[in-house]
């Protein structure tokens, strides 16, 4: 697998578009990070570890449903591997005008924008999210 981080989105993208109440996904640093924002901004119900049947770490996202909608609207992978996006503090694109949340990685750690930009900290968008 190339791109780690867009595997994780694509399978909470499909597991809230399936209905699923989890989503199991290989463990990481990175998408521990992605997770915890994601959990503090209310699109997941919440995440921890686990291990699968041969002993591998894993990550497991509980999904989160307004009367039966999915919290999660859009989510969209931003810089790949081929292609990085970095952007400056004042640069960073809101995403639907403020409606949604952009993650982004720094030199500080993993940010959504808004923190970004009162920290004046920019760095790599990792992903936008709806």
């Amino acid at each position: 697998m190339t791109d780690p981080i867009s595997d994780f989105l694509t399978r909470l993208r499909n597991a809230s578009k399936a209905r699923l109440e989890k989503c199991i996904t290989p463990h990481s640093n990175l998408k521990l990070g992605i997770a915890a924002i994601l959990k503090a901004e209310g699109y997941v119900l919440g995440y921890n570890e686990g291990a699968d049947e041969k002993g591998h770490k894993t990550l497991i996202v509980e999904m989160k449903y307004v009367d039966g909608t999915p919290a999660i609207t859009g989510l969209k992978r931003a810089s790949t591997p081929g292609r990085r996006l970095y952007f400056s503090y004042s640069d960073i694109p809101r995403v639907l005008n403020g409606l949604g949340i952009s993650i982004i990685s720094t030199s500080k750690g993993l940010m959504k924008d808004a923190d970004c930009r009162r920290n004046k900290a920019g760095g790599e968008l990792i992903c936008n999210v709806w």
